[in-house]
């Protein structure tokens, strides 16, 4: 029991690796220390991973019980049971390494099989269910010197040399092997610190000014029928000062109507933005009446060319993006048959979406080209890779973190945000609702960001660059390779001893 407390409480530190803590150097410490732990005799190997795994989401995603307590219409005692539950399911992963390498693999080997083994397990956690790959280990090293190899491998790769590095701490220390195991980290620390030096922009075109609104409307107003009209008024009134902007940005589902309900409000937006040669881009939620599908999406208003002084809107034109990673409960409910009019939870507002095209064309606004990722989109590297294009400018990226409340659950977001960043060497521009509105450069460094909780507006100066990361280019191909070589590896020697 003893060793599973521990176990547990090495997941739970992994939270402060982690936004708004970014204490890096604890995600391979941690990680060391859970592996020798594994490495002992007398355990399950299944069980102390899924300790580890409890602690690690226990702690770290605790800012999902926020939604469900308040917006969820559930006694605190369920609203805890569905927390755990889905804690639980998440350790699941965790578990499934820890039971095949503690029992299936001998310890030796471990350097070799323990990083494949692990991106192998993490890519189940981001597939199955339709995926929640939050919290992976690479997000923790935007901050460190580790940071370097996040355009190069991704922050999948990153991972993997984190979990390289603990394997090597738990097995080579115990046995004295410290100039062995000082390799292997001074080797990756300092990579990753040359790596960092090197820009990976390859042209810097201009600097675009932008501004971004943040509307800070509370969750409960969001879908009240008599708020609409305000809200709408609130993000024209903010915008007005900023139409010398070249492009304006609106957070997630902006507009409260249905996009055929508000119309005449968004020809308005069209022209105005347009006679001001301005860029507007909104969140918004269209519903085809024909064919009774809704989409949670994302329009292009205004100068889509440079020197347009008319605007170009129509219903339904091409100039918008449909999302296409929904997430279950928020906006679809599985078993909708049964689970619908169970509780509250299952029947939010806005909670029975269609799914957009994986990949969709790049929104354009005012002679730019923008990949857009709604939401929880952006933990989702290989969406965003599939949708970039040689004349992509930006990364956009809305969101509605008004669901979590004062929790880390927004800092987290904003982290991932700017680890994309980092990977595909493009800026970031990030619109929320109630923060955290943010500019992230191509460095993965924050511009400007707005203070949370206020209705505020941001602008800044963004530099436009073209870029050709390795991890564009590649995505995850490379890790993959590198973890199927060190599997062959161990296989090899493992057959050479046995001929021995």
């Amino acid at each position: 029991m003893k060793n599973y407390l521990l176990s547990l409480l090495c997941g739970v530190s992994l939270t402060f690796s982690f936004a708004p803590f970014s204490q890096w150097y604890i995600t391979p410490i941690a990680l060391g220390a859970f592996l020798y732990l594994l490495n002992q005799g007398n355990i399950k190997q299944g069980w102390l991973g899924w300790w580890f795994g409890l602690g690690w989401f226990g702690a770290g995603i605790s800012w999902v019980h926020v939604s469900i307590a308040q917006y969820g219409g559930l006694p605190i005692v369920f609203s805890l049971g569905l927390m755990l539950l889905l804690c639980g399911y998440l350790a699941i992963y965790p578990a499934l390494f820890s039971k095949i390498l503690g029992r299936y693999c001998q310890p030796k080997y471990w350097p070799l099989i323990a990083p494949g083994l692990w991106l192998s397990s993490e890519a189940l956690r981001g597939w199955i269910l339709t995926g929640f790959p939050w919290l992976s280990l690479g997000y923790s090293q935007i901050d460190g010197p580790l940071a370097g190899w996040l355009p190069v491998l991704g922050q999948t790769g990153t991972s993997v040399i984190i979990i390289l590095m603990a394997t090597c701490a738990a097995i080579w220390l115990p046995k004295k092997q410290y100039v062995a195991t000082a390799s292997i980290w001074i080797t990756s620390l300092l990579a990753g610190l040359v790596l960092n030096q090197i820009d990976w922009a390859s042209d810097y075109k201009n600097d675009v000014k932008i501004s971004m609104i943040q509307g800070n409307i509370h969750q409960s107003l969001r879908w009240v029928p008599e708020q609409d009209w305000p809200t709408m008024q609130m993000y024209q009134r903010l915008s007005q000062p900023l139409m010398d902007s070249d492009i304006i940005i609106w957070p997630e589902a902006a507009i409260p109507k249905l996009e055929p309900l508000a119309l005449d409000y968004l020809h308005t937006l069209d022209n105005d933005a347009a006679q001001s040669h301005t860029g507007l881009i909104t969140g918004i939620l269209n519903y085809n009446f024909e064919t009774n599908q809704a989409y949670n999406g994302i329009i292009s208003l205004g100068s889509v060319s440079k020197g347009d002084d008319q605007g170009h809107y129509q219903y339904n034109h091409g100039n918008r993006y449909a999302k296409h990673h929904l997430l279950p409960i928020g906006e679809f409910i599985p078993l909708e048959k049964w689970l619908r009019g169970l509780a509250p939870i299952f029947d939010l507002p806005m909670s029975s979406f269609s799914r957009g095209a994986y990949q969709q064309p790049n929104l354009q606004s005012n002679g730019y080209h923008l990949v857009p990722a709604l939401c929880y989109e952006i933990v989702l590297p290989e969406q965003i890779r599939a949708n970039l294009h040689q004349d992509s400018d930006f990364i956009l990226t809305l969101s509605n973190d008004a669901w979590f409340g004062d929790s880390h659950g927004p800092h987290q977001h904003l982290e991932i945000a700017r680890v994309r960043a980092k990977e595909f060497a493009l800026p970031v521009l990030r619109a929320t609702n109630n923060g955290i509105t943010a500019f992230i450069d191509h460095r993965g460094e924050i511009i400007a960001k707005a203070p949370q909780f206020v209705e505020t507006s941001l602008t800044s100066q963004v530099e436009n660059v073209r870029s050709n990361t390795p991890y564009r280019r590649f995505g995850d191909c490379i890790i993959w390779l590198i973890a199927a070589a060190g599997l062959v590896i161990a296989l090899g020697l493992k057959r050479q001893q046995q001929k021995l």
